[in-house]
């Protein structure tokens, strides 16, 4: 079984909270808009990081973490990307990719908007964490908080940073 803590969009904003929030985490995901190498160093020197490049991350961050990833966690295929929209409504750069091989969690960032749906027709759980950082309209910082074993997902937690 691992933990993981996923946020997205923090867009260079630093909070020590995170990793008091992931403190029980064994891995930490970030789905896109990172915004500094300093912000996704301190996060792979806490905890090991999987992430994606965002729409606003600069070159550094393109050449260290590409727009989309998909792995393996504890028995389940993930796929992860910073724009992917969300069940009924997927991006078009990812949808192709959704549709002939769904994965059993799919995981985007970008609007800002914490949502967590499960997709009936292609049977995936789909979370977007919301927004960590300032930068953005969202009135509240979300980062969430799950357990991956043995192909399932469970625990979900949604910890919410007032701004």
């Amino acid at each position: 079984m691992k933990r993981i803590g996923l946020l997205s969009d923090t867009h260079s904003w630093w909070d020590d909270r995170y990793l008091q929030y992931f403190e029980e985490c064994d891995e930490i995901w970030h789905a896109g808009d990172i915004g500094s190498m300093e912000l996704a160093q301190r996060l792979a020197d806490f905890r090991p990081l999987r992430a994606v490049c965002g729409n606003c991350d600069g070159g550094d961050l393109r050449r260290m973490y590409p727009e989309v990833l998909r792995w393996n966690c504890e028995g389940a295929d993930v796929l992860m990307t910073h724009i992917g929209g969300y069940p009924g409504k997927y991006a078009p750069a990812i949808s192709q990719q959704l549709y002939a091989r769904p994965p059993k969690l799919f995981i985007s960032g970008h609007s800002h908007i914490l949502k967590v749906l499960y997709d009936e027709q292609l049977q995936l759980l789909h979370i977007n964490p919301g927004a960590a950082g300032l930068q953005g309209w969202h009135q509240k910082r979300t980062l969430v908080r799950f357990s991956a074993d043995e192909g399932q997902f469970s625990d979900l937690e949604v910890i919410e940073i007032p701004r």
